[in-house]
C-alpha cells in the first residue's frame, strides 16, 4: 500500500506547482447527541493521497520539499473508549502552523474538506479539478478492492428471489440484502439502500419502508457493499410474484436491450454525453412501440420529452464513494443538459475509469399529472393511454464497468439481471 500512496503522491506533486494542502475533515456531532458523531468517511482527495482514514489529517505539499503529513495524535481517551492506536508516520498537526508560517507569503490552495486555515479560492479551485482528474483512473489497488466490494454486493443479490415474495416488506428485504453483504466482508453500505415496491418503485431515492410487496408488483433494488470506501452500485428489478405481467415485460425488455447497447458503448474515448443521448434515442424508440409517445425518437430527444420517462443521466463514476471523481472534463466550465437530463460526468470516458450504466424508465406521478408538462408535451404523449402504466411505477438495471483499452469490463456481470 504504502509504494502505491507514493505513486500516488508523485503523480500529484508533477501537477501542483504551489503550496497545498489536503484535508482530511472531522467528525460530525449527532444534533442532541452529547459527545456521538456520525460516521466518520475522510475526505476522498486526502484519503487517496495518505491512505489515511483518521480524523483532522492535513497533507502539505511544498513544490520545494514534497509532501508532509500532519495527523492529529491518538488521545488517552481514543485508546480508552475506542481501542485507538497512533498511525504509523506523519507529523503532530500542531506543527503544521509553524510549517505555515515559514512559507508566508506564498500562494497556497485548500483542497478537500473545510479546515482552520484557507487559501486563495481560485488556486484551490483549479487544483481539486486537477486532483479530481488524476484520481478518475484506477490502479489496480482501487481495481482490486472494488472487485471485493463487487462480491459481497453479488451474495447480497444473489439471495434476493429468496426474499422476496408477496406480504414481505420492503424494509425486511433491505435489512437481509445488507446482511449478506456484512457476511461476505463488506464493511459498510456506499450508500442508503433503495428497496421500492409499487409505486414507490417510481421514486428515484426510495428508502425502505414497511410497505408489504403484492402479486403483480415490480420491486426495484439499489444497493452496494463497501469495502474500504470503494464501492459497488448496483440495480436489478423483479417481480414479487417472479412472473411479469405482459406490461412489466415489454417494459423491461426495452430497458434490458438498451441497457446492453450502452454497456458495448462503453469505449474509450466515447463522449458520456453522447452516449446517454444515444440510450435516449433507444428509449424512445421503445416507447413509441408501446403506444405512449407519438413523435419519432429524435424529436422525442430533441424536445426533451424522453425525460418524462427517463428524468436521469445515464450512470456516473464509481470508486471511492458511489460518485467518485465525477463531473466535468478538464476544460469545461459548465454542465450542460442532454436530452433533458443534467449529467453528473461530462466527459470522454478513458482507461481506467469505472462507470456505472444505470439507464431507468418510469412512471412518476410528479412529472406525468404536472400541468404544465402536459401542456408542454400535449402532442407527443399518448396521454389517454397513460392511466394503467401510472401503476407500475419505475425500472432501472444498473452495472459498474471498468473502461480497458480492449472494451469495457463489467464487474458486475455475474449478478443476473
Amino acid at each position: 500500500m504504502q509504494k502505491t500512496i507514493q505513486a500516488r503522491q508523485q503523480s500529484a506533486a508533477q501537477l501542483f506547482h504551489t503550496l497545498v494542502l489536503v484535508a482530511a475533515g472531522q467528525p460530525i456531532g449527532i444534533p442532541g447527541g452529547q459527545d456521538q458523531t456520525y460516521p466518520f468517511i475522510a475526505h476522498p482527495h486526502y484519503y487517496w493521497l495518505s491512505g489515511s482514514r483518521r480524523p483532522g489529517g492535513i497533507l502539505a505539499f511544498d513544490p520545494d520539499q514534497g509532501w508532509t503529513d500532519f495527523r492529529v495524535p491518538v488521545s488517552a481517551g481514543e485508546r480508552i473508549w475506542e481501542g485507538a492506536q497512533n498511525e504509523a508516520g506523519g507529523h503532530d498537526l500542531a506543527d503544521l502552523a509553524g510549517w505555515l508560517q515559514q512559507r508566508a507569503g506564498r500562494p497556497l490552495a485548500v483542497v478537500g474538506a473545510p479546515c482552520d486555515y484557507a487559501g486563495d479560492p481560485d488556486l484551490s479551485q483549479q487544483i481539486c479539478r486537477d486532483l479530481l482528474h488524476l484520481r478518475r483512473p484506477k490502479d489496480e489497488s482501487e481495481v482490486h478492492l472494488l472487485e471485493r466490494a463487487v462480491a459481497a454486493t453479488a451474495s447480497g443479490f444473489a439471495r434476493l428471489p429468496q426474499w422476496i415474495g408477496p406480504g414481505v416488506s420492503e424494509r425486511e428485504v433491505g435489512v437481509r440484502l445488507e446482511s449478506e453483504f456484512f457476511l461476505h466482508g463488506a464493511q459498510r453500505t456506499g450508500y442508503g439502500t433503495i428497496v421500492g415496491t409499487g409505486p414507490d418503485s417510481a421514486v428515484l431515492h426510495w428508502p425502505p419502508t414497511e410497505r408489504k410487496m403484492a402479486a403483480g408488483d415490480v420491486v426495484l433494488v439499489d444497493a452496494g457493499g463497501c469495502i474500504d470506501d470503494y464501492t459497488a452500485d448496483v440495480t436489478r428489478v423483479f417481480a414479487v410474484d417472479g412472473r411479469w405481467d405482459s406490461r412489466q415485460a415489454e417494459l423491461y425488455q426495452v430497458l434490458l436491450q438498451a441497457q446492453i447497447r450502452a454497456v458495448d458503448g462503453c469505449q474509450v474515448g466515447v463522449e458520456w454525453g453522447d452516449l446517454h443521448v444515444r440510450t435516449a434515442l433507444e428509449l424512445s424508440e421503445g416507447l413509441i412501440q408501446l403506444g405512449l409517445l407519438k413523435v419519432s425518437a429524435a424529436e422525442a430527444v430533441e424536445s426533451e420529452v424522453i425525460a418524462l420517462f427517463f428524468p436521469h443521466g445515464l450512470g456516473h463514476m464509481l470508486g471511492l464513494g458511489v460518485r467518485d471523481a465525477s463531473g466535468l472534463a478538464p476544460g469545461r466550465t459548465e454542465q450542460r443538459k442532454f436530452a433533458g437530463a443534467t449529467l453528473r460526468m461530462d466527459l470522454p470516458l478513458q482507461a481506467g475509469y469505472v462507470v456505472t450504466v444505470e439507464p431507468g424508465l418510469y412512471f412518476i406521478p410528479a412529472l406525468l399529472n404536472d400541468p404544465e408538462k402536459r401542456q408542454q408535451h400535449s402532442h407527443r404523449v399518448a396521454w389517454d393511454r397513460l392511466g394503467p402504466w401510472l401503476q407500475l411505477g419505475g425500472m432501472r438495471i444498473e452495472d459498474n464497468l471498468y473502461i480497458t483499452p480492449e472494451g469495457p469490463r463489467n464487474l458486475t456481470a455475474s449478478i443476473p439481471k
